[in-house]
């Protein structure tokens, strides 16, 4: 009897939203939009494992390199797969050498036909790239006529850059780069996944709860938009003889009509996005609409979760509320906010974390579900809060402008309805702040030094046996955008030909090159330097003794394919002192110059180019590929950096770029969609006072401080949580406390901008509401 009663009363709500005319209607699609806002983006999340997986299977079906030593002999089914990657403008771009070796080899997915020497096939996205003015630096690299293009079976995103070009004598080319004979695709030996590092995996589960969060506070306000209005249409039904508990009910059901239309809106939003977002790459990350389909399992999860909390939520806020006959009362001095079980939420959280603080990496894997539990409850601790922190501050704000008067007046009344406009971006940038101040942290863990001296040079280029290193560094320097070339050969020489009991290395180079390795007193071409002071070197002073023979080649030292050549250590060898070179390292062996250098030996010195790039030059790093691919089509030039980092952690910052982007992109429409609903609840007093005389500039700059103070508060008690859960997330994992303010600035700065834009987009409907036409009533 019960249940029936709750869904009669439920499905009378459900009626007075769908049928109750333009103020019901108007009430149900504001509902509906900023549900559907929060189910599109819960829709997405519960679509990230799927397109993760949908990647990872596509990047395995091409895989096309064996990580086992076994090599598979030349027959009709094999085909010879070299490498071919280049970088553009900081965009990779993956390229691929084939060529058939019999007719059943392999094609490689998403390719109809193997491509004719001389032409390739190319993703979409590269195809349009090359046909467009930007793509000209680029289109010089790849000397191939487009004969078709990748499908998308063979591509892991719509915006990937990719190729595979037709070649002829590959098989030549595999002891020199990176490339294999195959007989088929996907299913190659890969290398064994390293665990992951449980700090990574708390970044993950941190990243997911900061993400989600604001949605579901969103969503869980959403369902109150236009209560005002609401709540006096409930008094009418007291009018006609229903009871509290039963008027309550109905308030829920047309919460309820509103969270499953957000359901159907939500689920639009969502198709559609799926659709554009094939059209973009964020942070170099694109997808396919194929890629993003929700687990069934979690999408009947929202679509449950989502209309159970709007009655819940519904029920909850009108516990207070006391709906008469005659009208709705919220008693003409509110009640004060409570603070003692407020703070229960976040004291609850960080009881939970507490058990996890200086557990670092060393003692396994965190407690998700404390990690989970813990870090819910301090965030949603700042909505909890928030309407008490809000209240306390209004309530003893003084005079100033008559602006200012009618804004803190208004706070001061309905300072619960601007604390849930804001607690969105509240807890979003309270997540924030921790995340930063985590990643801040840590990322000297998974941050190393390259070693390289960026100031320099800032690229790395190979020249292979039988190109001239003289002639192919001469090119280089009347390449546009760069500088200075550093031009050195290096090899490796022993005393013996087999088994040798001592190796150095050698350098050749110029005496403008080799002083960028050595300290040298005085220098002239036919020279020859013993360096002192490099690093694990202590085998040079036992060879370069003079008139001693060494030798390069044989089976241990060098190319064991040619013949070994020796070499005598000339009378006159000079000593050199050793310095970091480009690459931070301290070299030892001997230094040669190019006229003392035999014919013989330079067979074994494989030749480097250090180059320095002129800044102000935008494309030199492309006018660099450009002539490194010239010189040798298989050259793929090295671009140095000051640090490397570790690919997971990078990948868990993009995820995280790319879904803060996201939530920043629904606050922003939440925002808006909240501070539309809360002047259209104000129409008919917006209109009075223009009618009394007020003026509209007033008017305006009251509605920019009704925004402003709220926002301020929200953002200040969001830095206060944030930083405290980004603190107690660094002693988890064992690191010193140390607060990135400048970090903090910028986050709460963006939340501050985002709120400020809305305000400033909303402006035009607030004018158009100050009409005397507004008083109009029926």
């Amino acid at each position: 009897m019960r249940l029936r009663q709750w869904a009669g009363d439920l499905a009378l709500g459900v009626r007075f939203a769908v049928a109750g005319g333009r103020e019901g209607w108007s009430r149900a699609v504001l509902t509906a939009v900023g549900v559907g806002l929060g189910v599109a983006l819960l829709l997405l999340t519960t679509a990230i494992p799927n397109a993760l997986a949908e990647r990872n299977r596509r990047e395995e079906a091409r895989s096309d390199h064996s990580w086992s030593q076994q090599e598979i002999p030349k027959a009709d089914d094999t085909l010879i797969v070299l490498d071919a990657d280049t970088s553009f403008r900081y965009q990779e771009v993956r390229g691929r050498l084939l060529e058939a070796e019999g007719p059943r080899a392999p094609l490689p997915p998403g390719v109809a036909a193997f491509p004719a020497a001389g032409e390739m096939v190319v993703s979409p996205a590269l195809k349009e790239l090359l046909a467009s003015d930007s793509g000209k630096l680029l289109k010089e690299r790849l000397p191939y006529r487009i004969a078709g293009t990748i499908g998308e079976q063979g591509l892991v995103g719509s915006q990937e850059l990719a190729y595979y070009a037709g070649g002829k004598g590959l098989a030549d080319h595999l002891d020199r780069t990176s490339g294999a004979r195959i007989d088929g695709f996907g299913g190659q030996d890969q290398p064994s996944s390293d665990p992951w590092d449980p700090i990574l995996l708390l970044l993950v589960l941190v990243v997911f709860v900061v993400l989600l969060m604001p949605v579901a506070v969103f969503i869980a306000a959403a369902v109150r938009f236009g209560g005002e209005r609401r709540d006096r249409r409930l008094a009418a039904l007291r009018l006609v003889g229903s009871d509290n508990r039963m008027t309550r009910r109905i308030a829920a059901g047309e919460a309820l009509a509103g969270s499953v239309l957000g359901l159907v809106l939500g689920t639009v939003f969502f198709l559609i996005g799926r659709r554009i977002a094939s059209s973009f790459e964020l942070f170099r990350v694109s997808v396919f609409p194929s890629y993003l389909n929700p687990s069934p399992a979690l999408a009947a999860l929202v679509a449950v979760a989502v209309p159970t909390a709007a009655v819940l939520v519904t029920l909850f806020a009108l516990r207070r509320v006391v709906i008469e006959p005659l009208g709705v009362f919220r008693t003409a001095r509110p009640t004060r906010h409570r603070l003692w079980w407020r703070l229960l939420l976040p004291l609850a959280g960080l009881a939970l974390l507490y058990p996890m603080v200086g557990q670092g990496r060393d003692d396994g894997e965190f407690n998700q579900y404390l990690v989970v539990g813990g870090v819910m409850l301090l965030l949603v601790g700042v909505t909890a809060l928030l309407p008490w922190f809000v209240e306390t501050v209004v309530a003893r704000l003084g005079s100033g402008g008559v602006a200012w008067q009618l804004a803190v007046r208004r706070l001061q009344l309905s300072s619960g309805s601007a604390a849930r406009t804001v607690n969105g971006i509240a807890v979003a940038v309270a997540g924030a702040i921790a995340l930063q101040m985590l990643f801040a942290g840590v990322e000297d863990q998974f941050t190393q030094a390259s070693g390289y001296d960026v100031s320099r040079a800032q690229m790395q280029v190979g020249v292979e046996h039988g190109t001239e290193l003289a002639a192919a560094a001469e090119e280089f320097r009347e390449t546009k955008g760069v500088r200075q070339v550093t031009a050195l050969s290096e090899g490796w020489i022993g005393d013996r030909v087999d088994e040798p009991t001592a190796m150095t290395a050698f350098t050749v180079g110029d005496c403008a090159s080799l002083r960028e390795v050595a300290t040298l007193p005085s220098c002239r071409d036919g020279e020859v330097f013993a360096l002192s002071g490099g690093e694990q070197d202590t085998e040079t002073p036992q060879l370069a003794v003079p008139g001693k023979t060494l030798w390069a080649g044989g089976a241990d030292v060098g190319r064991p394919d040619d013949p070994p050549v020796s070499w005598t250590v000339p009378r006159d060898i000079r000593p050199a002192q050793s310095r970091e070179d480009p690459t931070g390292n301290l070299r030892g062996g001997f230094l040669i110059t190019p006229a003392a250098l035999p014919a013989g030996l330079a067979t074994f010195a494989k030749g480097e180019l250090y180059l320095s790039l002129d800044r102000s030059e935008a494309d030199a790093y492309e006018h660099a590929r450009n002539t490194a691919a010239r010189i040798d089509l298989f050259s793929q030039p090295m671009t140095w950096s000051t640090v490397e980092r570790s690919d997971r952690y990078e990948s868990i910052r993009t995820g995280l770029s790319v879904g803060a982007a996201c939530v920043l992109a629904l606050i922003g429409a939440s925002l808006l969609v909240s501070q539309l609903e809360q002047l259209r609840e104000r129409r008919k007093l917006l209109s009075s006072l223009v009618a009394f005389g007020t003026r509209r500039r007033t008017l305006s700059l009251s509605v920019l401080w009704q925004t402003v103070v709220p926002i301020g508060l929200g953002l200040l008690l969001a830095s206060t949580v944030g930083v405290t859960l980004g603190a107690v997330l660094l002693r988890m994992t064992n690191t010193p406390v140390r607060v990135d303010w400048s970090s903090v600035l910028m986050m709460t700065g963006t939340g501050a901008a985002v709120s400020l834009l809305v305000t400033v987009l909303s402006l035009p409907p607030l004018l158009r509401l100050m009409r005397p036409d507004g008083l109009r009533t029926e």
